[in-house]
């Protein structure tokens, strides 16, 4: 399928495009615009206690005010991609820490999915649930039954610095943590 048969199969026309503001666009819908306020959300999911356990959350971004967020949407758990990313992310967790950012993960998979997952990595991250895809919509990451793989970087005041789509697992957590620095030694 190439890529005019893909996005007639979506809906869109090379026309419909035409006619719409300047936006960014990606598979998984329209991207929130850099340099704006994050897409508000609050999900339930799995946090790691202070043993490290995970236990049934609810967080949003309210929860991450003042720090960095790295907040990362994947389709599955447990496929080989999303694990590939997720244990990326775990490797870096404490260099995140160290620069004031906590990282999030979101898919449409349910707690206790999230939960098995966390326990099988040794994940020590949130990750939440958004079965029927409305925040991973509001990121333009969302093409149902799954979340896309997209990353975005939000400031301590809540404004999407960077944004990533069509992630390449291998590495993605480096390049993220790459750009982090780069943006808190600018601001």
């Amino acid at each position: 399928m190439n890529r005019r048969q893909l996005l007639r199969g979506l809906g869109i026309t090379t026309l419909g495009l035409l006619a719409l503001p300047p936006q960014a666009l990606a598979i998984g819908g329209t991207l929130p615009e850099l340099d704006q306020a994050a897409p508000d959300f609050s999900l339930g999911g799995v946090a790691p206690d202070a043993s490290g356990e995970a236990i049934e959350a609810t967080l949003g971004l309210s929860d991450f005010a003042g720090q960095w967020l790295v907040l990362y949407f994947y389709p599955r758990d447990f496929t080989e991609g999303c694990t590939l990313e997720a244990r990326g992310f775990q490797r870096d967790l404490e260099a995140f820490r160290q620069a004031g950012a906590a990282v999030v993960g979101i898919s449409a998979d349910d707690a206790d999915s999230h939960s098995r997952f966390c326990g099988s990595e040794a994940l020590a991250f949130p990750l939440l649930s958004d079965p029927g895809g409305r925040v991973s919509k509001a990121y333009g990451s969302w093409i149902a039954p799954f979340s896309q793989r997209h990353t975005f970087l939000i400031d301590p005041n809540g404004i999407l610095r960077a944004r990533w789509t069509a992630v390449r697992p291998s590495g993605h957590s480096q390049e993220v943590l790459a750009q982090l620095r780069q943006l808190q030694v600018q601001t």
